[in-house]
């Protein structure tokens, strides 16, 4: 990298330090984010770098303490102090690669090791920005429109890009959700049939999936239901039927529960989740954190899965094996690649689906329809629908013969299913009348 394009961030540590500072240099006295002009993130930049310094300056003192706050996870205190100013063009992600590396060079006498980096701080701001400059490069590559068929496109969510496909020009809205591992194009045989069917469909892949950013965060499931709930707002602009398979079933289901108001109707297909008859309580959620078991769990995982994949997934397609092609598995397979996708893979570890299903959906049963795959590898198809038959009055449930993916798997028979189920609740909400 060239000095001279790196310019407007060199700036001495020592002067920034010198300059005593009245006013905190984060948005809020709550939040995490550094604010204000390029010299201020700066600042922030070679205070959070120097971390392990200690200092007696007082606005270091205090992003000293944010970072401690912020550190969910090794570097991720890098995204939730710097991140919005990166986002915002405050400061370049050349700037902060310049700093990182002016100052690896200060702490090693001029020298930049093979071995990594002498700081985890330092380690944490390239890590970034490489990551960022990743994903954005390939969402300009991958950006397509097809014959006017469907396009895909990205959208920018907390700072993160989002990689979605729509179809179709007008008609209901549909927005179909992916489970874990998988992405936007899993729904490949049903976009264009239910936009041709008139209906807008969408079909987003998640934070952490498929050719979206996978940035060095702690993921919950709360937090890929906000996602969805943005994307409702912000891109879609009314509410929306909601498709989801496996944990992209359980988003969803938390979504309708949360913010009912954007949502007219639920099709879970094969979905995560548990059926608690008599749930007495719901738990709140608390902070999570990883662990070094978590983070040793996650590479090892990562590297089998990527080893089993084609078995792991025909298992996933027992009716029609062909299905789990080569263009899926690769898709599949170049993604786990990507940087990040080890920190998503350590979320396995730490899902907390301890929220009953049924309690999601409870206000919305007879807007739910359940598409379940009988030969699911995953779990007792048969022990599910029976629980739900009992236990969820009002739902409309569809069995299929057919794995954890029947969407894919079988996409006439879903294609069919939702070409019924759209206009019916169309109509009944047109009509006032109860479903």
């Amino acid at each position: 990298m060239k000095s001279s394009e790196s310019s407007e961030g060199s700036y001495d540590s020592r002067q920034l330090q010198s300059k005593k500072s009245n006013e905190s240099v984060f948005l809020s006295q709550k939040g995490n984010a550094v604010g204000g002009g390029t010299n201020n993130v700066l600042n922030a930049l070679a205070a959070y770098m120097r971390y392990f310094e200690g200092t007696a300056h007082d606005d270091w003192q205090e992003i000293h303490e944010k970072v401690r706050a912020s550190e969910s996870r090794n570097g991720a205190s890098f995204i939730a102090l710097v991140g919005p100013a990166l986002s915002l063009g405050i400061i370049s992600r050349r700037s902060v690669h310049y700093e990182a590396i002016n100052y690896e060079r200060e702490r090693n006498a001029g020298f930049i090791s093979p071995f990594g980096y002498s700081a985890t701080t330092i380690a944490g701001a390239v890590d970034a920005v490489f990551s960022k400059e990743w994903y954005w490069l390939m969402a300009l590559r991958n950006q397509t429109n097809n014959d006017g068929i469907h396009s895909t496109r990205m959208w920018k969510w907390n700072g993160f890009l989002i990689q979605y496909t729509v179809a179709g020009n007008d008609g209901p809205s549909v927005v179909l959700v992916h489970g874990f591992g998988a992405f936007a194009e899993h729904y490949r045989d049903n976009i264009n049939g239910l936009a041709g069917a008139g209906n807008r469909v969408w079909a987003i892949t998640l934070l952490g999936f498929g050719n979206s950013e996978k940035p060095n965060i702690v993921y919950t499931e709360l937090l890929w239901a906000e996602l969805l709930r943005y994307f409702i707002v912000d891109v879609v602009g009314e509410p929306v039927h909601l498709v989801g398979n496996s944990i992209g079933g359980y988003f969803v289901s938390i979504v309708s529960c949360l913010w009912s108001v954007f949502v007219k109707s639920v099709v879970l297909i094969n979905s995560a989740g548990n059926v608690v008859p008599s749930y007495t309580y719901i738990p709140l959620p608390e902070d999570r954190k990883t662990s070094g078991t978590s983070w040793l769990g996650s590479r090892v995982l990562l590297l089998y899965l990527r080893l089993r994949i084609q078995e792991l997934v025909k298992k996933c397609y027992p009716t029609r094996t062909e299905r789990a092609d080569d263009w899926l598995i690769n898709k599949m397979l170049r993604a786990s690649y990507d940087p990040g996708s080890p920190v998503v893979v350590e979320s396995i570890f730490s899902f907390n689906l301890s929220i009953p299903l049924n309690f999601l959906i409870e206000e919305f049963r007879e807007k739910v329809l359940i598409i379940q795959g009988m030969k699911d590898p995953i779990s007792d198809s048969s022990s599910r629908v029976a629980t739900l038959k009992e236990h969820c009055d009002g739902l409309v449930i569809k069995e299929l013969d057919a794995g954890h993916c029947p969407h894919d798997e079988v996409p006439e028979q879903v294609n069919d299913i939702l070409y019924e189920w759209i206009p019916r609740i169309e109509s009944q909400i047109l009509t006032g009348s109860p479903a």
